[in-house]
């Protein structure tokens, strides 16, 4: 009985249907290619008066479907995009639908800590599950209580095993290496960092001032003095506390630095301040896609690892009723 209960379970959602919307088509791809799924047709036209239509090519009917957008300029038509396909699916009676969002809209907008502002993650969550989604995945919130905006189930992923792994490849190729977290915000999932590579930590103590994206690095709190330093952080945006940090860590005597990232916004002119910085390996990952225009000031210097593999065996696992956590020994 109970065997045939779990057939009858999978059987409701019936086969992957793999949608992307115009955010990370080179993303969707590399998930399609591993679930070894083609990306299903679909229509996506902008008005003259800038409305978006969505049709699909083929019937969902009973399908199990997944979306893959993510929050990269333009972030309001991207999301758009998001919310107008989930509820195409859903009134196509798509069995179950999923969004896949690599990097999460206003992630930074999590809390009320000042009066009179917004709490926009809690928006987009509501937003999101309004137009259609039965789950949601995710990768490296800015905040952990985002998960507890939605409603829905998710899976809220890191890219910290992928990150380490390359990490460990390159590690012998250092002097006594520190990692460095470039605020105390990221202190904890620097711990984990340090402690996969037995290496020390310092911090780097940073202030926002003002509510835009610039904050001023004070004070270094431990010794990099004639150490490598892996400098990590969740994102980087303007990249403007990222050149303070790296100043003061060259200040205080590191010698080859290297910078890891999740999640490569680089607005502005992010990608030419940071390529001027005196950083042995810049490495990230493809939540957003990153323009042939910011790559080219990083020259070699810039390593890009897909989370593609990550989200789709997610997807894959999700799909057949199979633990997540056992990816990860947990």
């Amino acid at each position: 009985m109970p065997i045939s209960f779990q057939r009858h379970e999978r059987m409701l959602y019936g086969d992957i249907k793999l949608y992307t919307g115009s955010s990370c088509p080179e993303l969707a791809g590399k998930i399609a290619n591993y679930l070894q799924v083609p990306l299903c047709e679909r229509e996506i036209i902008t008005f003259p008066n800038h409305n978006i239509f969505v049709k699909l090519h083929s019937s969902v009917r009973g399908q199990d479907c997944f979306v893959v957008q993510t929050a990269t300029p333009p972030i309001h038509r991207n999301l758009m995009e998001l919310l107008i396909m989930l509820q195409t699916l859903r009134l196509d009676s798509a069995a179950r639908i999923t969004a896949v969002i690599p990097y999460m809209w206003y992630a930074r907008s999590d809390k009320k800590d000042q009066p009179r502002v917004p709490i926009t993650a809690r928006l987009i969550a509501d937003m999101i599950e309004v137009a259609g989604a039965d789950r949601y995945i995710t990768i490296d919130l800015h905040a952990g209580q985002i998960q507890g905006f939605f409603t829905v189930p998710g899976d809220v992923l890191t890219s910290f095993h992928i990150l380490i792994d390359y990490m460990l490849t390159i590690q012998p190729m250092m002097h006594e290496p520190v990692v460095v977290t470039a605020d105390l915000g990221f202190a904890k999932k620097g711990r984990n960092f340090a402690q996969k590579l037995n290496t020390p930590m310092a911090f780097i103590e940073k202030r926002r001032l003002r509510n835009d994206s610039k904050a001023q690095a004070w004070t270094l709190i431990g010794d990099i003095k004639d150490h490598d330093v892996i400098i990590v952080d969740d994102e980087i945006d303007t990249g403007g506390s990222m050149v303070q940090a790296v100043n003061l860590l060259k200040s205080k005597g590191a010698r080859d630095i290297y910078m890891s990232f999740v999640h490569p916004i680089l607005s502005l002119n992010a990608s030419e301040r940071l390529a001027a910085l005196p950083i042995k390996q810049f490495i990230t990952t493809d939540t957003l896609p990153i323009s042939k225009e910011n790559r080219l000031p990083f020259g070699d210097r810039l390593k890009i690892l897909s989370v593609s593999s990550l989200l789709g065996e997610v997807m894959l696992r999700a799909h057949e009723g199979r633990s997540v956590g056992e990816m990860f020994n947990e």
